[in-house]
């Protein structure tokens, strides 16, 4: 488990709001001082602490629940956005570089954040993904770089430049870039030197390798076991060389991981890879989702994140179906399978302001939704698609297929229409409409 100890006190903070009888303002406020504190001892900074709790109060006890959606939900939810978004965002995204096309990808960072191990990781990636890959070695400052980085290249197979005995690093960056070009090498990444006290020397020299050569990308490769001065040496870099993506390295067994997510948000940059080991091939495409998953403990919070995805889905296709003026009795039964789980549609048209609800619609019951399903079942795909076709014979023909009577089917009829109307009302004032068929 990756950031165990921080992953432990969120977990157990998440676990004290699941148990909770009532999640009220105490119960939010002691989740918010939980998280504060587990944040802080795994070395995330303070002030992105701050601002992430604030955000989280706010959102939790200040939002409308959605229906079908709790207050103890909506707050496991929140913490769960929050964390996500500081990481970069929801999705893990792989990088997609032109075939054919040079992409230079230039790899920065402090001595001893794993620079070289990492450019043989990406390597062994991008020529996995069917790339043509090269190597370049601009450390010249850190005995055994060249034959380490050398070693690397031969052990996954990709060409290799450096130039042992030169000391102009921007010199050998551009030798090695110019001899990959002529061989038509698509990407080519040069790994670069890194010290710790000569930090001005090596953001001027990083500098001039990135203007010399121009790269696609830059990446930082941060030490996750350096905690907040992560975030330090990222705005430093950030400064001079416009870093694009993170690679991050050590983050499995290390408490201070949090500085992680410290840097991210100080340069706006998202973390790409992770590395999980020493070999090659030990690297992993950073997912944010699943990261913070883990952190909170993925068996309780999964199939709620999963709730409330079918819930945004429903309201897209009910805005959808509905704003294109062709809902029928086919869109009904499927609508009703999202919502026979919430109760009464009566009491959701009535939670929209200034919805007058008559009592037929008040009456609609579960019991009653699943009657109409079943009498929907028994409709031919023209009468769900057409209901104005139903006539006393048709009537007669699906009471009887569906086990009930005519009244009941004229009864579903009526409360179509009905809904048919209040939703052209809803439409028309342009008020919660989303609410009558979620989930």
């Amino acid at each position: 488990m990756v950031l165990e100890n921080l992953a432990s006190s969120l977990n157990n903070a998440i676990k004290k709001v699941l148990r909770a009888p009532i999640v009220d303002e105490k119960i939010v406020k002691e989740l918010i001082r939980d998280i504060q504190r587990a944040l802080i001892q795994a070395d995330v900074n303070i002030k992105l602490v701050l601002e992430l709790s604030k955000n989280v109060e706010k959102k939790i006890l200040e939002a409308e629940l959605p229906p079908g959606i709790t207050r103890r939900e909506l707050a496991i939810k929140v913490v769960y956005d929050e964390l996500v978004s500081l990481l970069g965002g929801e999705k893990a995204e792989a990088p997609k570089y032109e075939r054919g096309k040079l992409t230079i990808i230039l790899l920065i960072g402090v001595q001893g954040s794993g620079k070289t191990t990492s450019a043989s990781k990406l390597a062994w990636y991008f020529k996995n993904q069917g790339y043509s890959v090269g190597l370049v070695c601009a450390d010249n400052f850190r005995a055994g770089a060249y034959d380490q980085l050398k070693q690397l290249a031969e052990k996954i197979g990709v060409p290799f430049y450096g130039e042992r005995d030169e000391k102009d690093a921007v010199k050998i960056s551009i030798n090695g870039v110019n001899k990959f070009k002529e061989n038509k090498i698509e990407i080519i990444i040069v790994d670069t030197a890194g010290r710790h006290k000569r930090e001005q020397e090596l953001l001027e020299e990083m500098k001039k390798i990135a203007d010399a050569i121009k790269p696609t990308e830059i990446m930082l490769v941060l030490d996750a076991t350096m905690g907040q001065q992560s975030a330090q040496q990222a705005e430093a870099f950030n400064k001079v060389t416009n870093i694009g993506t993170i690679f991050l390295t050590k983050l499995d067994g290390t408490a201070k991981g949090g500085g992680a997510i410290s840097a991210v948000a100080s340069t706006g940059a998202r973390i790409r890879f992770v590395g999980v080991g020493e070999e090659p091939d030990e690297i992993e495409l950073f997912n944010p989702r699943r990261f913070v998953g883990r952190l909170l403990g993925m068996g309780d919070i999964e199939s709620l994140i999963e709730k409330f995805k079918s819930i945004e889905k429903a309201e897209k296709e009910a805005m959808s179906t509905i704003a294109s003026g062709k809902f029928t009795l086919k869109d009904l039964y499927v609508q009703l399978q999202t919502i026979k789980k919430m109760g009464p549609i009566g009491k959701l048209l009535q939670s929209i302001p200034g919805m007058s609800i008559s009592n037929e619609m008040m009456n609609i019951t579960e019991e009653k939704m699943k009657k109409w399903m079943v009498i929907m079942q028994s409709m031919t795909e023209e009468e769900l698609l057409n209901p104005d076709i139903i006539d006393g014979s048709r009537m007669k023909r699906i009471a009887r297929g569906s086990g009930t009577t005519i009244k009941d089917v004229r009864e579903l009829l009526d409360n179509y229409r009905m809904s048919k109307k209040y939703i052209k009302q809803l439409i028309k004032k342009q008020k919660g409409l989303y609410k009558l068929f979620k989930k």
